[in-house]
């Protein structure tokens, strides 16, 4: 049986469930520490962005709020009617735009802002610029624009004549101080429209957008500081100027805004939860449409927007969407959006109180941690390399349906660092599976080759704790045989040929052992021990055993098995250095003495009774005697194993030998003999039984019960 060479296996050293586990745990560790130093270092920002772009597309939804934003844009339609039916070319007269805020003041809007900069003096005229002025001053709901920044702009400090009505942030000194809006809260410079629309506007809101590094919108900055005063964002000051009373109070992590808790990073952004495609997520109305209603109204005519309620309620940004005049912005969904459409997913999110959170880093690496582990520990447990490859399968799409749920939930968790750390897992435990597993099936494979069939040796190595240290006492069939008159045929035979006859028998019985899924414990010269039921259980050992011991008398004649079923010690034993997996106990010499007793009986294969008890009630056997065997106290009933054809052909032996037999249990050995004498010429126990019974008639016993007893191994 296999030797140890300084390494041991399981059953003297195979990992237990425990040892996988801790493996499993340090391999995911190692795994998000890998992914989190990616994930700080931004090394996976690239791919994150575009997760997330794709998980946008995939999910976005209209919500409640969406209803209440509306968009009028000055699109190419606006520009071909002006130009046919009142003459008028691009830019046009600016109190074409007081129509507009005319229109939907009297329309119930609950705000109407302008996505437009009016930094210079119209080419009309003053009275134009005026014009407009008024039309905005008519309208408590206004939100004019104004652009602020680092670099563009040439006004540092709040113009004159430009009233402040800047939002009251509380908490947002203490929000200041301890690090929050680093990085772009605060502007140097600003854009302002000339002071006839500046000062005539409710409020004034910047319109800047700010893009992720990849120059993708998908966040924004409710508000800036500029000259020390809060400016609101143009959906913000929307929000606010239909809810002029509403309390604001920023904190680290969040602004709180008329009992809206909107998360935010410390730079003040917050991650716009996109509603859909462009286009088609707001409702849109054609600035030519707004503008010949409002002229029609006054007119006293019907207006071209028949549905009254259209802009009732309503917050409405107005912005440009002609080519040409087309703001177009990046956006994770659709591919872009125009300036006015971000500020319309503000203002939705705003009203709806939904903006995305970003998750904790803590939760982010908690939940890698838990993924990578997971993936750790269904490689460690898993049987074969292609259970591993489904692993692979089922453990890479977690991340995503996790990312995918947390979205659902308004939450950014990422997706990359995730899959990073789960793949890092996967290799991860693969590498340690192969230098610890894979050493140790290799191990196996080495040891028992040679003395267990490959599909037993298949079973150890996808359960190696099968293995078990030292001996276990377990219930099994014994296989004892060896050639009857080897040692005259060894004595005519030079080494050489001898070697090549013993490897010639020992193959053709091993393989027949092998393949009833035998042990094949060891070879003594020319006899063959080999068990059943270890090291794999074998709930048929019994009759596999008896089946090998079957095939193997009709491959050689002159092989005499005798077999046993019983409880034995089986495992590993001998020192650190060099050990057998073996068999002890005295079923294992019970065996033995059966294969002696074939001599004396003349049978071929002999069983004890608990094997034959054992093995079905149909397979070929006959009772041949009761015997003591030298070593053991209590009398055996032993059995002799047939072939199928053999106990067919020797139906009339069998019938006399059972009745002999009774009577020679009953002490009636004259009987007995007339009866074995009449089938000893082709039954060679009958024969031997005619010997026994003349020397009980000549020496008859004291008392007898039935025993033969055996003074011989």
């Amino acid at each position: 049986m296999p030797q140890g060479h300084g390494e041991h296996l399981t059953g003297v050293n195979l990992p237990a469930s425990g040892k996988k586990i801790l493996e499993g745990a340090l391999v995911a560790v190692v795994s998000t520490v890998l992914a989190s130093l990616l994930w700080v270092t931004g090394g996976l920002d690239r791919w994150e962005l575009r997760t997330w772009d794709g998980r946008v597309s995939r999910m976005s939804r209209p919500a409640p709020s969406t209803d209440r934003v509306r968009l009028v844009l000055l699109d190419q339609q606006s520009l071909d009617w002006a130009q046919k039916e009142n003459g008028l070319s691009w830019p046009w007269p600016r109190e074409v735009y007081g129509a507009v805020i005319g229109y939907l003041q009297r329309a119930g809007a609950k705000s109407i802002a302008f996505d437009v900069l009016y930094t210079e003096p119209s080419a009309y005229g003053v009275a134009d610029d005026v014009a407009l002025g008024d039309a905005i001053a008519g309208s408590e709901q206004f939100v004019g624009a104004l652009f602020l920044g680092e670099k563009t702009g040439s006004v540092t400090s709040w113009p004159g004549g430009v009233a402040a009505k800047p939002p009251r942030i509380r908490r947002l000194d203490e929000w200041l101080s301890g690090g929050g809006g680093r990085g772009g809260v605060t502007a140097s410079r600003g854009l302002f429209p000339i002071p006839e629309i500046a000062g005539r506007a409710a409020a004034l809101a910047d319109v800047q957008h700010n893009p992720d590094p990849d120059g993708v919108y998908r966040r924004v900055r409710l508000f800036r500081i500029f000259d020390g005063k809060p400016v609101p964002s143009l959906a913000l000051a929307c929000f606010l100027a239909a809810y002029p009373d509403s309390s604001i109070e920023i904190r680290r992590g969040s602004i709180s805004i008329a009992g809206r808790t909107i998360p935010i990073d410390e730079e003040g952004n917050a991650i716009l939860r996109f509603r859909g495609p462009s286009g088609t997520t707001y409702r849109q109305y054609s600035a030519a449409s707004v503008i010949q209603s409002e002229l029609r109204i006054r007119a006293g005519e019907d207006p071209v927007i028949r549905d009254p309620d259209a802009f009732q309620g309503r917050h409405v940004i107005f912005g440009f969407s002609a080519p040409g005049l087309y703001d177009l912005r990046p956006a994770p969904v659709g591919g872009v959006f125009p300036g006015s459409e971000i500020h319309a997913t503000a203002l939705d999110d705003l009203l709806e109180g939904d903006f995305m959170a970003e998750a904790a880093p803590r939760t982010t690496v908690a939940v890698m941690f838990l993924l990578a582990l997971l993936a750790a520990l269904s490689v460690a447990f898993s049987r074969n390399a292609w259970r591993s490859l489904l692993l692979f399968a089922v453990c890479l799409p977690l991340p995503v349906l996790l990312s995918l749920l947390a979205y659902s939930r308004g939450t950014w968790l990422p997706l990359v660092v995730q899959e990073a750390a789960v793949s890092l897992s996967l290799l991860g435990a693969l590498a340690v599976n192969y230098a610890t597993e894979g050493k140790q099936k290799r191990y196996i494979k080495s040891a028992f080759r040679q003395y267990l069939s490959p599909d037993v040796i298949e079973q150890l190595i996808a359960h190696p704790e099968r293995l078990k240290l030292g001996g276990e006492r377990r219930t099994l069939s014994i296989f004892f045989s060896d050639l009857q008159g080897f040692t005259a045929i060894a004595e005519g035979l030079d080494p050489e040929a001898l070697t090549a006859l013993l490897n010639e028998y020992l193959s053709a019985m091993t393989d027949i052992l092998q393949e009833e899924g035998g042990t094949v414990d060891k070879y003594v010269g020319d006899a063959i021990i080999a068990f059943w039921n270890a090291p794999l259980e074998q709930p048929d050992h019994a009759e596999r055993a008896a089946r090998a011991a079957v095939r193997c008398q009709e491959k050689l004649s002159e092989l005499r098995p005798g077999l046993n079923t019983g409880f034995a010690v089986v495992g590993n034993m001998g020192s650190h250095s060099r050990f057998d997996y073996t068999v002890l106990g005295d079923a294992v010499n019970l065996s033995s003495r059966l294969e002696g007793i074939n001599k004396q009986f003349g049978t071929f294969i002999l069983s004890s009774e608990a094997m034959r008890k054992a093995l079905p009630e149909t397979f070929p056997a006959r009772e041949i005697s009761r015997v003591a065997v030298v070593g053991r106290k209590e009398p055996v009933r032993v059995f002799e194993l047939l072939s199928t054809k053999d106990f067919e052909a020797r139906e009339r032996e069998r019938v006399v030998f059972s009745d002999s037999l009774g009577a020679f249990y009953e002490g009636n050995f004259s009987a007995a003999l007339e009866s074995f004498l009449s089938i000893e010429g082709t039954d060679p126990p009958a024969a031997a039984y005619s010997r026994k019974c003349r020397a009980l008639m000549e020496h008859p016993p004291d008392r007898w019960d039935g025993v033969w007893v055996m003074t011989e191994k």
